[in-house]
């Protein structure tokens, strides 16, 4: 057996003998870049509190990663195709490694955020590699199956990263949970050298630059945007970002369709069956990236949780992921990919709806059957979608294809963190501030409470403080009267302090219930587009291609 596999796939003649253990370690690459961001949000509170990170410095923190990784895709995707599909991925995982190392030795905002774009750099390499190498390992009679493995991979990430940070936070702080990255994707590279076979695209033309760098200039534009004008205004900067991006994009499309040999031929947005999948992944992540944004909140400020109790009650979606994925493989095959993603939508539209009953009183159990639905929906929903953008790709091609669908997927993630996130936090000011009135909190208090439900449980501590040394300073008094006075004083602090506490528990309850009714309604929306748009069980078949179709019909006998 040789150590570092050698034989591109391409040559091979015969399906790959080891293809299940390469996509094993295709899925690990994946686990540690989705992980990467999901961690982040129960390491997020100690960072903050070590670092003296502002809201502004925590989002980018959160962001720096996000606008290299989707910008870059898919000039990444194409170099891979081109030179090596391997090749991409082991050098994304060793920048990435390099990332995370950076981001353990970081001591200021400025060392995190630049380590989180060098690891959104290695990710960028990383995520179409894995699709491209799947589809290039696999024979299309495989190739739904293992892309349902890889997708279930991404639904484990999603629930494993709190976990993992949050049992690292219980011993280490918060710079543990970058280092743990180092070992993973060490491992991964040396399970991408021996089990995973070299591929590349097997023409020679000329990767198209221009369209590339045009690619990156309008994708990151449009993600920074999308992050700086709901977080901080529609200032100069986000709206000299939309017109980039608008402009970008123009540019794009005109030079794509007169170029020979487009970085992505943009003519197959037409076909139905490509357009409604990449339209069922953003919305269906941007509804996923934006409720998992409120609930660890809700879980870790509102219930009480600490990092790992947090990460722990979000496994039931994980479980549920791997349930829905099952369903799928079985499913899609006999009543078509429509119905499939159709019903998944359905479900997570159901999932946020479920949400919306969420108030001050409402426990951990309240939140059990939103998650499971959702990941279900999660498992029935993405596995369809993300093989039909595959397929829309031939082999020469398959790392554009997997940049499309994963840019596709950040693009939904993005808009869910920030238009959600940007709801979420307007609701929640408005009903905290509404709770208040007439309270005698302070403006300055109040404005401080309602920047976010951390820094609101803040505030109340502080009135809580004040009541306890009212109290300590009542206890040593000696004049009987200023005793009197000072306990009577620490007695309307410990009631203010518990009422602010309460109105942060509810304001922040029914900002979660109102962002839900928002995305539940955008999902919904969205669901029935996707229904139109993508072509019945016998029309896919008619308009699939004739090798694929052959295929199905062999693999169904």
């Amino acid at each position: 057996m040789r150590l570092v596999m050698n034989q591109p796939v391409e040559t091979a003649g015969r399906p790959y003998p080891r293809r299940w253990w390469a996509l094993l370690v295709l899925c690990l690459s994946l686990l540690i870049i989705v992980m990467a961001n999901t961690a982040l949000t129960v390491a997020a509170p100690d960072m903050t509190a070590d670092l003296g990170l502002g809201s502004s410095d925590l989002q980018w923190v959160i962001d720096g990663y996000t606008v290299p990784y989707a910008a870059l895709m898919l000039l990444l995707g194409a170099i891979g195709d081109k030179y090596s599909r391997r090749g991409a991925l082991l050098l994304g995982l060793a920048v990435f490694g390099g990332g995370a190392v950076l981001g353990y030795l970081a001591d200021s905002a400025a060392t995190v955020i630049a380590a989180r774009a060098v690891m959104g750099t290695g990710a960028a390499l990383i995520m179409p590699a894995t699709l491209s190498l799947l589809a290039a390992t696999f024979p299309r009679a495989e190739r739904a199956k293992a892309i349902t493995l890889w997708t279930a991979t991404a639904g484990l990430a999603i629930a494993a990263g709190p976990v993992v940070a949050g049992a690292l936070l219980r011993d280490h702080g918060w710079s543990s949970t970058f280092l743990i990255n180092v070992p993973i994707a060490a491992v991964a590279a040396v399970g991408a050298l021996v089990l995973v076979p070299p591929s590349k695209a097997g023409h020679d033309d000329r990767v198209d630059h221009v369209g590339g760098l045009l690619s990156v200039l309008w994708t990151g534009s449009l993600v920074y945007m999308i992050i700086e004008g709901p977080h901080f205004g529609w200032g100069v900067r986000a709206v000299t970002a939309a017109a980039v991006a608008g402009a970008g994009l123009v540019a794009f499309v005109l030079w794509e369709l007169r170029h020979p040999h487009p970085v992505l031929d943009v003519r197959r947005f037409a076909d139905r069956r490509f357009a409604g999948s990449n339209l069922a992944v953003a919305l269906f992540f941007l509804a996923v990236f934006g409720a998992f944004y409120y609930l660890t909140q809700h879980l870790q400020f509102v219930l009480g949780y600490d990092a790992l109790g947090t990460g722990v009650r979000m496994l039931p979606l994980a479980g549920a992921v791997f349930a829905g994925s099952a369903l799928t493989g079985w499913l899609t095959p006999r009543v078509g990919m429509r119905w499939t993603v159709t019903a998944g939508m359905a479900g997570g539209t159901t999932a946020l709806a479920l949400l919306t009953r969420v108030d001050a009183g409402s426990g951990y159990g309240d939140l059990v059957a939103p998650l499971i639905i959702l990941g279900l929906a999660i498992g029935l929903a993405l596995s369809p979608c993300t093989d039909a953008i595959m397929g829309a790709f031939p082999e020469a091609e398959l790392g554009v294809g997997g940049a499309v669908n994963d840019t596709s997927l950040e693009l939904g993630g993005s808009l869910g963190i920030a238009i959600l996130g940007s709801l979420l936090s307007t609701s929640y000011g408005d009903h905290l501030a509404d709770a208040t009135r007439g309270g005698g909190l302070p403006a300055s208090a109040l404005a401080t409470a309602r920047d976010s439900v951390g820094a609101g449980y803040a505030v109340a501590e502080g009135i809580g403080g004040k009541a306890r040394e009212a109290a300590a300073r009542a206890a040593q008094a000696t004049d009987p009267q200023q005793a009197a006075q000072l306990k009577a004083q620490a007695g309307q602090l410990a009631e203010g302090a518990r009422r602010m506490t309460d109105a942060v528990g509810s304001s922040f309850a029914s900002a979660v219930a109102h962002t839900s009714l928002v995305g539940a309604v955008v999902l919904g929306v969205g669901t029935v587009l996707v229904a139109v748009l993508l072509p019945g069980h016998r029309k896919a078949a008619e308009e699939a291609p004739a090798e694929e179709r052959e295929l199905v019909e062999n693999g169904a006998h």
